[in-house]
């Protein structure tokens, strides 16, 4: 059972079973709620989550966290994926915490309406939204040089593309240390390497689903994700390739598309987190829209 707060508790797979399904129905499709998510990124952020009223016939949670802001600096934050509790509680938050995270449009309204609130749009963090088709057929001149790149991969290699299922994780784990190699190697951090892992070794428990991509039978690329926005979208949580194949990424970028049933009506490519490099190349697939997301702080009372 999950305390009520102030007591909390870190996120730890049993927990999977209760939250799953309750983050399968929300409507907004932000891609950090789901259990899968914040279950990968616990230890980066610290998330810790705890019941609002242990009365609730509804139960609703809060989750805290940490963003590292600096080497030395961490700024404490909270989220409220399913409900706003009432002031007393939520005067309670602002105190504890400087920021609520991850709010949606319709949670944003809510405050903007009742006063004492700071709304931000938090435009590092919008989640881009493709049509799936438009990702799988790359239609008119917008994508030319996407299909271009494709064409370039297509004649060059002899390729395959399969369901990453569980016999064929120990090749995308080879994938992953690739390319978090390549990365060390120019300078970069290993971004999400821990919990790109973590979702490989537990894809089953945690049930994403994605594919995996060969080139003279060996591992070059994956895709891993899940749906959300009640079935409406698939997020692609983790996508990782190896280098020196020209228009490997956008190669999997289609394949995948291609491959993801019809029923799902947007792609999900998560946020581009203020990166220039990333927002300019999630630009580049024309998104029709975005999840927005916002942020909350509390009018110090007396400024």
């Amino acid at each position: 059972m999950l305390p009520v707060y102030p007591q909390t508790v870190e996120i730890h797979i049993g927990f999977r079973e209760l939250l799953h399904p309750m983050f399968q129905k929300l409507p907004d499709g932000i891609s950090e709620f789901t259990f899968a998510n914040l279950y990968l990124f616990r230890d980066p952020h610290k998330y810790k989550i705890g019941k609002i009223d242990s009365k609730s016939e509804l139960e609703s949670f809060i989750i805290t966290g940490c963003d590292r802001v600096s080497p030395y600096l961490s700024e404490s934050f909270f989220m409220l994926p399913f409900s706003i509790p009432q002031k007393p509680l939520l005067d309670a938050l602002f105190k504890e915490h400087i920021t609520l995270k991850c709010v949606s449009e319709a949670q944003a309204d809510i405050f903007m309406s009742i006063g004492g609130y700071e709304v931000f749009e938090d435009r590092n963090n919008f989640d881009y939204l493709y049509k799936r088709e438009n990702l799988a057929e790359l239609p008119g001149r917008h994508y030319h040089k996407k299909r271009n790149l494709i064409k370039a991969f297509v004649n060059n290699h002899n390729y395959e593309g399969r369901p990453l299922l569980e016999e064929y994780i120990p090749d995308a784990l080879k994938i992953l240390d690739k390319w978090r190699e390549n990365r060390l190697i120019n300078g970069d951090e290993e971004g999400d390497y821990t919990a790109a892992k973590e979702a490989l070794e537990k894809s089953e428990e945690l049930q994403l689903c994605g594919g995996i991509y060969y080139v003279e039978d060996e591992p070059v690329a994956y895709s891993l994700g899940e749906e959300l926005a009640r079935g409406k979208s698939f997020v692609i949580h983790f996508e990782k390739a190896v280098s020196g194949y020209k228009g490997l990424w956008q190669f999997v970028n289609q394949a995948f598309a291609s491959i993801v049933t019809e029923h799902y009506e947007t792609i999900n490519r998560e946020q581009d987190l203020g990166d220039e490099g990333l927002r300019h190349a999630k630009l580049s697939y024309h998104p029709t829209g975005f999840v927005k997301k916002y942020k909350i702080q509390k009018i110090d009372s007396n400024e």
